[in-house]
C-alpha cells in the first residue's frame, strides 16, 4: 500500500515553487478589482489549475462577470461572455458557415466564422435560461474541447475553461441543467453577499473614476504546464481512500451510506466527484507550498465538489434539510483512515 507517497523530482519541485509564487501574484492582481471573496477566487483558480469547468451561483450584482473577466486578464487568456436567453441558438455559441465571395476569383464559398466559444475562458451567463439544445452545444464543447459544424470539426483553443452562472432566485422561465450535465462541472461555487466592511469598500472603489490595471502573471502555455504538474503530484493511498469513502457514502443504495443519507438523498455523487476531489486536493496542496495531499485538502473541497451532485428526496425537502447540512454531517460521519485506525 502506498501510505507514503513518492516525492516530486527536482525539476517538478522548482515548478511547484513557481506555481505557488504565480498563484499568490494572481490573487494580488485579481484583488485589485475584486474586494473580498477569497474563497471564491481560490476555488476559481483551482478550477483552472485542474483544467476543469465550474458553476458560479449567486444573486445579481456580486461581480461574477467582473471576477471571471479579471481572472482572464491576470492569466493573459482570451475572454468571451455569452448571455444565455430563450432564443439563443447553438450556432450563436459555436459559430456558423457564411457564404462569402472570393474577391479575386469572384466565386462564392462557405467560410466558417467562429463563435464566442473560441476563447480561452468562456462565461456562460445564466446558462439555465436557454433551452436544452443550446445548453448541449456548450456542454459538448466543454467535454470534447471541440465543436462540429456542418460535418466539420474545429478544435477549441487551449487552455479552455467554461464558467457558467445561475441566478438562484429567479426560477420561472428557466431550463434546469439535468443531473448528468451538472456532473460535468468540477465545482459549484457559491457567492454570498459580502460583509459590511467589504461592501463599503466595494461601493467606495466602484464609484470613482479610477480603473485598477491588472497585470498578467501567468500565460496560457505556463498554465498548461501547471495542469500537468498537478496531475503528477503523488498521493498516498489513505487519502485516495478517504476521498472515495466520502463519495461512496453519498449513494443511498450503497452499504457504506449512513442512515441520514438513505433518508434524505435520492441520488449521490458519481465517480467524477472522487476524481475532482483528488485533483482539486493536489492543486490546493501546491498552492499552499506542499507537494503532498492531506485529508484536510479533501475536506476543504467537499462542499464545492458535492453540493451540485447530491439530489435530495421528498423527506429532505419536507424537513427543510439543505445540501450543505447533509455534506457537513457527512464530513462528521465519515472518518479518515488515520482517524479510524
Amino acid at each position: 500500500m502506498n501510505d507514503a507517497p513518492e516525492q516530486l523530482p527536482p525539476g517538478d519541485l522548482q515548478r511547484a515553487e513557481s506555481l505557488q509564487a504565480d498563484y499568490a501574484r494572481a490573487i494580488d492582481e485579481i484583488g485589485k478589482r475584486i474586494v473580498g471573496q477569497r474563497d471564491v477566487i481560490h476555488e476559481v483558480l483551482l478550477t483552472l489549475l485542474v483544467g476543469g469547468n465550474s458553476l458560479l451561483i449567486g444573486v445579481p450584482g456580486l461581480a461574477k462577470t467582473l471576477l471571471i473577466e479579471t481572472l482572464s486578464r491576470a492569466l493573459d487568456l482570451s475572454f468571451a461572455r455569452i448571455q444565455f436567453t430563450p432564443d439563443l441558438m447553438p450556432s450563436d455559441i459555436t459559430g456558423t458557415d457564411l457564404v462569402q465571395e472570393d474577391p479575386q476569383s469572384g466565386r462564392r464559398e462557405l467560410v466558417f466564422h467562429k463563435g464566442p466559444v473560441f476563447a480561452n475562458v468562456v462565461l456562460a451567463d445564466e446558462i439555465n435560461r436557454t433551452p436544452p439544445k443550446t445548453q448541449a452545444a456548450l456542454l459538448e464543447a466543454m467535454q470534447e474541447r471541440r465543436v462540429s459544424v456542418q460535418g466539420e470539426t474545429y478544435i477549441l483553443p487551449q487552455p479552455f475553461f467554461v464558467f457558467a452562472t445561475q441566478n438562484p432566485i429567479e426560477l420561472e422561465g428557466t431550463y434546469p441543467l439535468p443531473e448528468a450535465q451538472l456532473d460535468r462541472f468540477m465545482f459549484n461555487i457559491v457567492l454570498q453577499y459580502p460583509p459590511e466592511d467589504e461592501e463599503l469598500e466595494i461601493v467606495k472603489t466602484t464609484t470613482t473614476d479610477l480603473e485598477p490595471e491588472v497585470q498578467p502573471v501567468i500565460g496560457g502555455e505556463e498554465l498548461l504546464v501547471y495542469q500537468h504538474l498537478v496531475r503528477r503530484v503523488p498521493l498516498a493511498d489513505p487519502v485516495t481512500q478517504y476521498a472515495l469513502a466520502l463519495v461512496r457514502a453519498t449513494r443511498p443504495n450503497s452499504s457504506a451510506a449512513p442512515e441520514f443519507i438513505t433518508r434524505w438523498l435520492a441520488y449521490g455523487a458519481s465517480v467524477r466527484a472522487a476524481q475532482f476531489l483528488v485533483l482539486g486536493g493536489k492543486a490546493r496542496a501546491l498552492t499552499q507550498g506542499r507537494t503532498h495531499v492531506g485529508f484536510e485538502d479533501i475536506r476543504a473541497l467537499a462542499r464545492p465538489v458535492l453540493r451540485h451532485r447530491l439530489l435530495r428526496n421528498f423527506h429532505a425537502e419536507s424537513e427543510q434539510i439543505g445540501v450543505e447540512q447533509i455534506i457537513d454531517q457527512l464530513l462528521e460521519t465519515v472518518a479518515s483512515p488515520i482517524d479510524s485506525s
